[in-house]
């Protein structure tokens, strides 16, 4: 015993039982080939992101934060009376 720590198994499981060996062990290259639906998956979410921050931005604008907030103090005043 030397204290090296062992050597890695080069070889990989018959059946991977762990979420880490599954990422690990997809085909992602044979599915990028071969399935369009996969590369097109990743492309809308890419051309999707520019929309989604444009309502991000528009949501969570000031303005919009005070109007939300003076909305719900109008419906609890609605409420409590």
């Amino acid at each position: 015993m030397s204290g090296e720590p062992p050597a890695p198994v080069s070889r990989p499981m018959k059946f991977p039982y762990t979420i880490s060996a599954k990422i690990a062990q997809f085909p992602y290259k044979f599915y990028w080939k071969y399935c369009w639906q996969f590369r097109f998956y990743y492309y809308g979410v890419v051309a999707s992101l520019p929309i989604i921050y444009q309502i991000h931005k528009l949501a969570n604008s000031p303005g919009n934060k005070a109007a939300y907030a003076e909305m719900r103090r109008k419906e609890a005043a609605e409420h409590h009376h």
